[in-house]
């Protein structure tokens, strides 16, 4: 193999090895800071703010970065998003009030939204639409092998030098990771390839699987986005955990979505994108119902939220790498811009569910832990509802098209 193909070949070893690490780039911007939310709030006033605005930019970001990226290239895109990233950790770590603080991590999320928009397009420009969600979920399964370490990091941090170096320590990892990327990632954009025609985004959203699927990644993380937000007042502060303690739980959520991301692969090879995803929507649905159960009859328990948790991260596992690849199968041309908006849909989800549950939490915690499960109840029932109602309809006249043309 020579030219071209061979250059895209080996893009493509070196990427799938970058892959994980740009993945976790999230994680690391937000599971690590989980257990640095109660010590921000008692030195600063307040700190869920931090967390909903980085979401909410995150969001915004990837609407310019996908068509950047279609124009000029992944790699440049993604080493500026890089470098961006690890400057404004930095002014997060030297942060003097809430103000500065917010501005700092809004800004980190523009920049890491150029990372994961790019890391996702060059996956379909590396790997045609059938083996996307394979790729996704071993991308994915390496995320989480990093978000697994993140949140106990995180807590030590915490418990033994302060919620700074907790943003410090993301700054090192966007400038190895900038390093590597430097390096070994090289461009995945086909060289000389026609520009996306006007009119493209109509043509995003005229795709009803990009519309299915990623509705399918925006339920699911609109569901984990308020364990994001809420769990750490609920274990730290209501239910009386340690920082040290509470990390654990990220943890252990991360251990189980590598387990549930290796077994997304098993189950795309024996039944398929749309019976894996009906599989993925009835855990998505029961873990949140167990949390249910304990909030209404075991109220001060931390082991239903615990068992409800673990099960809903089952799920999420599934519908990430299902969700993420299926939106930009159907559009190999438009990858920058489809990932682009259904990062976007999954970002806006989630800053809209969390700041309607958050109106639901008070000073004192007598919610409980219902503004964190209601709204996973409700990511579970959407998912349900796409998974046995819309994508159904959407695949059948596919698999029938394939009977017709091997008969």
């Amino acid at each position: 193999m020579s030219g071209p193909a061979a250059s895209r070949r080996a893009d493509g070893i070196s990427f799938a090895l970058l892959l994980p690490l740009l993945l976790a780039a999230q994680p690391v911007a937000t599971d690590s800071y989980l257990p640095a939310l109660p010590a921000i709030a008692r030195e600063m006033g307040a700190a869920s703010a931090t967390l909903t605005v980085f979401v909410l930019c995150f969001g915004l970001g990837q609407l310019p970065c996908g068509p950047l990226a279609d124009r000029f290239g992944r790699r440049p895109v993604l080493l500026t998003g890089l470098a961006c990233y690890t400057l404004t950790a930095m002014g997060c770590v030297l942060a003097t009030g809430v103000p500065m603080l917010v501005v700092c991590r809004g800004l980190q999320g523009f920049a890491m939204a150029a990372v994961l928009v790019c890391a996702r397009a060059a996956v379909r420009d590396l790997y045609p639409a059938h083996e996307g969600p394979h790729v996704m979920a071993r991308g994915l399964t390496g995320l989480g092998v990093v978000a697994l370490a993140a949140p106990l990091i995180g807590a030590a941090a915490v418990q033994w030098g302060g919620w700074r170096w907790v943003l410090g320590g993301m700054g090192l990892y966007a400038a190895v990771l900038w390093a590597l990327c430097a390096r070994y990632f090289h461009e995945t954009l086909v060289a000389g390839a026609p520009g996306a025609p006007r009119g493209s985004l109509r043509e995003v959203f005229a795709s009803q699987r990009f519309r299915a699927w990623a509705s399918v990644a925006a339920s699911t993380y609109g569901g984990i986005f308020c364990f994001l937000l809420f769990s750490p007042m609920i274990y730290i502060d209501y239910l009386g955990f340690s920082p040290a303690m509470y990390g654990w739980i990220p943890a252990g959520g991360s251990l189980i979505y590598v387990f549930s991301t290796t077994m997304c692969r098993r189950l795309l090879r024996r039944f398929g994108p749309v019976r894996t995803v009906q599989i993925g929507a009835l855990l998505s649905i029961g873990g949140p119902t167990l949390q249910a159960l304990g909030c209404w009859l075991l109220p001060m328990s931390a082991w239903p939220l615990l068992l409800g948790h673990a099960v809903f991260v089952l799920g999420h596992g599934i519908h990430q790498p299902c969700g993420q690849a299926g939106a930009v199968g159907d559009l190999p041309h438009l990858a920058g811009r489809a990932v682009s908006w259904s990062g976007f849909w999954m970002m806006l989800v989630a800053f809209v569910v969390g700041q309607i549950a958050a109106a639901f939490v008070g000073p004192d915690n007598s919610s409980g832990a219902w503004p964190m499960v209601v709204p996973m109840w409700l990511a579970g029932v959407s998912l349900v509802l796409i998974a046995f109602l819309w994508l159904p309809r959407l695949h059948a006249p596919r698999l029938q098209q394939r009977k017709d043309t091997s008969s």
